[in-house]
């Protein structure tokens, strides 16, 4: 498994612990009213709603939060218009960016995502400039006390997956966008949780980066970039060469 996938998958899976409670649960309850704008407020019959809840539930994000967003999804409550936006572009040594926005200003998301790549050795791209070095995709990752690899293996190669990964005390499971409510609903079902669920960016072009100052450089621009408020996820194709930060990543 390569250097950035690997430390992709530990940054996403401890990502709820490491996360600031604040932006976390802002993130979380704009996730939730979008769910609930597009399928629905109940979860029973929407598996995007569905999983959001989970994690949120697991974020300890208090119910009456949860509650409100769903109203504000569904138009029982009223609330901001928010609108989901995809920024491409490339950090310090050629390496690609894909900044996902939930923003109700677009204008000053597009403001905020500009001017920290610029100010960090970055720069916006156009569209479709980037986009092709990645696959949109559904990603999973299970605790490995969850489930064994081969009830794992079974359970989800039967609800559509392509891809599942051991990754020693996790299991990273990869989808094809249109299975990633038939795999939510088949865990489900088995009582499964993810520690992280969502239809993510995978990179099918890695850049390689050997040099520690711009390993530094890179990581810090996607860390500025992922606490910036409309931020939802950062996903890059650095491909960082073995232990080539050591205690410093």
């Amino acid at each position: 498994m390569s250097g950035h996938s690997k430390w992709a998958t530990i940054k996403r899976a401890k990502g709820a612990t490491d996360a600031k409670r604040g932006k976390l649960f802002s993130v979380l309850s704009k996730d939730i009213t979008l769910a609930a704008r597009d399928g629905g407020g109940d979860p029973g019959f929407n598996p995007r709603l569905r999983t959001v809840i989970a994690k949120a539930k697991a974020a300890n994000m208090p119910a009456d939060n949860v509650d409100r967003a769903i109203k504000k999804g569904t138009g029982e409550l009223p609330g901001v218009v928010y609108e989901e936006i995809v920024y491409e572009g490339y950090a310090p040594g050629g390496v690609g960016l894909i900044v996902e926005v939930t923003t109700d200003n677009k204008n000053r998301s597009a403001s905020e995502v500009r001017s920290t790549m610029g100010k960090n050795g970055g720069n916006l791209a156009g569209v479709g400039a980037v986009a092709f070095q990645f696959d949109r995709k559904g990603q999973f990752i299970i605790d490995a006390k969850q489930i064994e690899e081969e009830a794992l293996m079974d359970l989800a190669l039967e609800a559509g997956a392509e891809d599942i990964k051991n990754e020693g005390d996790h299991f990273e499971v990869i989808c094809p966008m249109g299975e990633y409510d038939n795999l939510t609903q088949a865990l489900s079902d088995k009582e499964v949780e993810s520690e992280s669920a969502d239809l993510v960016y995978l990179p099918n072009i890695l850049v390689p980066v050997d040099d520690k100052d711009t390993a530094r450089k890179v990581l810090h621009l996607i860390e500025l970039l992922d606490n910036l408020d409309d931020v939802k996820a950062v996903h890059s194709n650095l491909d960082l060469a073995e232990d080539l930060l050591g205690e410093d990543e």
